[in-house]
């Protein structure tokens, strides 16, 4: 087994609901300083060109590939980093949250449409039916979007190890209520317990990466995203936690294994 170092870059941008000229400004933004500070995977939020639930999607979600998704494949390709990022899908009269995975030179590596949507989302979106692993120069990169981690819905992210992914990426939009107190009773312990087992089963680091900035639309209408995205190592430690209801573009160090197990192999980690 060899190891690859790499660093990843966890962009929790402000996400203002039905504002995606603004949005796609600052995950654009955030590329370019994740690359400077010598990041080569840059992981946005989900939903972050309209803002996850907002009743904006009806009318304004796009296609994939399309305007927003070039928005992004060409901050990709400028830095040459790759870029995993939420977006809002159109695919005829179905729309979709969907995340895409983009290479260095601005190719659509990956597109995936979300599984394990909450209930209170079905009205608006459709649900996705595969999964997929992109073979790039970091490793195997599995792609999901936020609650398709929920410790119920593990089997997703199993899918992915088994499918041969050596890094999970996770965009993501954690809301609580507004007036939730983050000293009295601190966010993420659901993310890290689900996260690190997936990392300890396949020696799989995950990044999840939430958005920060009120819901005023939707379902959720009066929360708050609250950002805390969450780096776990491949032996399911906290390598890092973005801070709580701000904006930041926070770089990690991962190291990526090579030659694990695959196959009927895995039976013997799990």
């Amino acid at each position: 087994m060899t190891d690859t170092l790499i660093k990843v870059a966890a962009a929790q941008i402000l996400v203002e609901g039905g504002a995606p000229a603004a949005n796609l400004r600052r995950a654009v933004a955030a590329i370019a300083t994740a690359a400077h500070s010598g990041c080569q995977l840059v992981v946005l939020p989900e939903c972050l060109d309209l803002g996850w639930t907002h009743p904006s999607a009806r009318g304004d979600a796009e296609p994939i590939p399309g305007p927003r998704c070039e928005q992004l494949s060409r901050a990709a390709a400028d830095h040459r980093v790759l870029v995993a990022a939420g977006l809002t899908e159109r695919d005829g009269s179905r729309i979709y949250n969907a995340a895409v995975l983009l290479g260095p030179a601005g190719e659509l590596l990956l597109k995936y449409r979300k599984i394990n949507e909450l209930e209170i989302a079905h009205d608006l979106y459709a649900i996705g039916d595969r999964l997929a692993v992109a073979h790039t120069a970091l490793g195997t990169i599995g792609l999901n979007i936020c609650a398709d981690n929920f410790p119920n819905a593990l089997d997703i992210g199993r899918t992915l190890g088994r499918m041969g992914a050596q890094l999970l990426v996770s965009p993501s939009a954690w809301a609580v209520d507004a007036d939730h107190d983050n000293q009295a009773q601190p966010y993420g312990n659901l993310w890290r317990d689900a996260y690190a087992t997936l990392a300890r089963q396949f020696q799989m680091p995950v990044v999840g990466v939430s958005s920060v900035g009120p819901l005023d639309a939707g379902p959720w209408t009066g929360r708050k995203c609250i950002g805390c995205s969450l780096v776990i190592d491949k032996q399911g430690r906290e390598v890092m936690m973005g801070p709580y209801g701000e904006p930041a573009v926070l770089g990690a160090e991962l190291t990526i294994s090579s030659g694990t197990a695959q196959g009927t192999a895995i039976s013997g980690m799990l």
